[in-house]
């Protein structure tokens, strides 16, 4: 018989200190929803279905194109985007939703992914130029090369990486995935390579490549499917010849 409702599983929370709970909802199905359409139906009338009122899920979202990273959640114990979640691709029966566990919840599917973004900030992911007078011509980069930082690039800091990452969570010091790969793209580029050593040296110590368990679940889970463990065998590289630079200066 044809899809006629979708039913879910919700995973809520009201604050970070709050107990979990669990609420079950069922909704109308219609062609091409996904989970996100699935939360603004809820969101119109936050009814469950046992006929109880509750208050509107909460969950973030924002460019609804699998480019942001916002709407990461659990999605049937996977964690993926959920504007990117079809419901019609999802097997059939309840669909369960859950925040990531890798970081604090804010509210229901909301989580707080600032130890990302302050692991970016350790390893120097950016290039410090200051735009205010032409540089000129940049200098060429090898095709190879370009296609490589190109796929480094495209990663969106959702999540997904650090979510499956077995050593990434609230005992570990670990930077996670997303932040090393990010030296990869940093000290590739020619003018970010001046400052390549500093990146380097934020993996080199406690909570960068060498607390890495290699279990390349990251790989598995990435939604843009960044080759991030030739990432961390190239980092590898680098810090070894880094670190014999640095043993010839004594």
């Amino acid at each position: 018989m044809p899809r006629t409702a979708i039913e879910l599983r919700i995973k809520r929370q009201d604050g970070p200190s709050g107990p979990p709970r669990w609420e079950e909802f069922s909704i109308p199905w219609r062609a091409g929803m996904n989970v996100i359409s699935c939360l603004m139906e809820i969101r119109k009338r936050p009814v469950t279905k046992q006929g109880a009122k509750t208050s509107p899920v909460m969950w973030e979202a924002s460019c609804l194109e699998e480019v942001c990273g916002a709407c990461t959640m659990l999605v049937n114990g996977t964690p993926r985007q959920s504007c990117a979640a079809l419901v019609d691709g999802l097997p059939e029966g309840v669909i369960t939703l859950e925040p990531l566990t890798r970081f604090t919840v804010v509210r229901d599917l909301i989580v707080d992914r600032s130890p990302m973004f302050e692991a970016l900030k350790r390893v120097r992911a950016w290039i410090p130029i200051d735009g205010t007078y032409d540089l000129g011509p940049g200098p060429r980069i090898a095709e190879t090369e370009r296609e490589l930082s190109y796929a480094f690039s495209r990663c969106m800091t959702c999540g997904c990486c650090m979510e499956a990452c077995p050593q990434y969570n609230g005992r570990s010091e670990f930077l996670g995935p997303a932040p090393i790969a990010q030296v990869r793209l940093f000290n590739a580029h020619p003018t970010g390579a001046m400052n390549a050593h500093e990146r380097l040296e934020a993996i080199m110590g406690r909570g960068g490549l060498v607390d890495c368990g290699n279990a390349q679940n990251c790989v598995e889970v990435c939604p843009k499917e960044i080759p991030l463990t030739e990432a961390f065998g190239e980092l590898g590289r680098q810090t070894t010849v880094l670190w014999l630079k640095n043993l010839l200066r004594r």
